[in-house]
């Protein structure tokens, strides 16, 4: 498949300021801003600190890349860089980014070249759906446990697919199947961390692939992506008791390719490609209402990228 087919803190307050320094808990989103219109990848990551919106230079990825994944834990994130332009293809390469001092080092690499992947996870795991690899949709997972950086075998998907999208909370993440290797699929898989066990996620709400996702620890926003047909606005709001899906609160154009990352009070969708062209647009969705306002916008217009922040999507501290 063709890289571009597809795109038309003394004193308790004293305690308080250190630990906002250091990096404390829900505070940050790392954004890698994934793939300009030159057309390039770049390295660039964003951080974006909720507490007023502030965008400011995150420590810049090992390598150009693009339409990779991200998860961690409240200390550190964990990237699968996804497309590499210098190599022209997949790479198995994936950096720490640890959040206090923004330090970027080796991470254990994944066991597969792939791109187009998706990924969640709790305190002590992420589980990474590896997508493409170059030559075919795969259903491999793998897990990364944070303690010792070892990545080993997760519970397969229930099909071979990418351009999806998860998120979940402290026991449980929720796969978008995304793009299969002939059609879009509302298909949603439960990830039980306990056990490894894959189950039947509810279905979204339309046919779709290219999405992104942030959540907190009751429920995860979906946007939906593309269609086949569109870019839609259409955001899906996973509820993880019950397996409950309603309609999330839209988003403010019509878009794919996206991501997201956030605390236990908001999530913050980059956009991605807007009919069909790269954008800086961020959306804030506060979960409280589905209250959907401006984010404050990416440095630079870009699409495929990934995101992840020392909140742990659903482990809210």
């Amino acid at each position: 498949m063709p890289l571009l087919s597809s795109f038309g803190g003394g004193s308790a307050r004293g305690f308080g300021v250190f630990r906002l320094m250091r990096g404390a808990s829900g505070t940050v989103g790392i954004f890698a801003l994934g793939y300009n219109d030159t057309p390039a990848a770049v390295a660039t990551r964003d951080k974006y600190t909720y507490a007023g919106d502030v965008v400011s230079a995150g420590t810049a990825a090992t390598a150009a890349t693009a339409f990779g994944s991200a998860a961690g834990n409240s200390t550190e994130g964990i990237f699968a860089l996804g497309y590499n332009d210098t190599v022209g293809g997949p790479v198995t390469t994936r950096d720490k980014y640890t959040y206090a001092g923004d330090v970027v080092s080796a991470a254990t690499a994944s066991s597969v070249d792939s791109y187009y992947n998706s990924a969640v996870g709790n305190s002590t795991e992420g589980i990474f759906a590896l997508g493409y690899n170059d030559s075919a949709f795969t259903t491999t997972r793998n897990k990364y446990t944070y303690a010792g950086d070892v990545v080993s075998a997760g519970t397969a998907a229930t099909g071979a697919s990418g351009y999806g999208s998860a998120a979940g909370n402290s026991t449980e993440g929720i796969f978008a199947l995304g793009y299969t290797s002939s059609a879009y699929t509302t298909t949603r898989d439960k990830y039980t961390y306990a056990g490894d066990v894959v189950s039947a996620g509810r279905a979204a709400t339309v046919a779709s692939s290219f999405g992104s996702a942030a959540g907190n620890s009751t429920e995860g926003i979906f946007a939906l992506g593309y269609n086949d047909s569109a870019y839609v606005t259409t955001r899906d709001k996973y509820t993880y008791a019950g397996d409950v899906v309603s309609a999330g609160t839209a988003a403010t154009g019509a878009s794919g390719y996206g991501s997201a990352a956030g605390n236990s009070t908001e999530g913050i969708f980059a956009l991605g490609a807007l009919g069909g062209l790269p954008v800086a647009t961020r959306d804030k969705y506060t979960y409280a209402g589905d209250v959907v306002s401006a984010g404050t916008a990416a440095t630079a217009a870009t699409r495929g990228g990934s995101a992840v922040g020392n909140g742990t999507t659903g482990v809210n501290i």
